[in-house]
């Protein structure tokens, strides 16, 4: 799944399919300026900061069991999040510090080390990389990734996938080839 923030008209938290199917609203309501997205890929949770609202919260995939960790004027100055273990790592773009908030107890904020200048955080350590699977989008006997000429997009499942095509070339007939 493929999850992002929209904050035009109408802002909310989506999810859909790899290739852009299944589009599904998971957050609409009591959201106003979603600014970045963390993913808890072990327990299937999703986090965001809203900045105009000044907090963050966090909603199951289905957008379920919705909560506030944390919320107050600090807030309006985060860019970027990441999740790891029990602890959310966020960038004060105030101070230009890495802080990590406790997410499940708010309150819990350390400011960590200052940056000269960042606006994105990410954790990259082994435990937080998926297992990979056998999938769909697995280079053939030809070298083409899923037997697709140009682009290979998971779909719906591991198992499915849609072959699309770069930029000036149309999908053909036998929807893998481009013309």
């Amino acid at each position: 799944k493929l999850f992002f923030t929209d904050y035009g008209n109408a802002a909310k938290v989506e999810r859909c399919d790899m290739d852009g199917m299944n589009r599904t609203w998971i957050v609409d309501s009591k959201i106003e300026q979603p600014t970045a997205l963390a993913l808890d890929l072990i327990n299937k949770y999703v986090y965001w900061l809203d900045i105009y609202l000044e907090s963050v919260e966090v909603v199951d995939y289905q957008g379920r069991r919705r909560q506030t960790i944390t919320k107050g004027r600090q807030i309006r100055h985060l860019c970027g999040l990441a999740v790891f273990e029990n602890y959310l790592y966020t960038i004060s773009s105030d101070n230009l510090s890495i802080l990590r908030i406790n997410r499940y107890n708010g309150t819990d904020v350390q400011a960590l080390a200052r940056l000269e200048n960042a606006k994105e955080i990410r954790v990259y350590q082994k435990r937080t990389q998926a297992a990979v699977r056998s999938h769909a989008c697995e280079v053939d006997p030809y070298g083409m990734p899923g037997g697709c000429s140009h682009i290979c997009l998971l779909s719906s499942s591991y198992k499915a996938r849609t072959c699309r095509c770069r930029t000036g070339f149309i999908l053909g007939s036998d929807g893998r080839s481009c013309k």
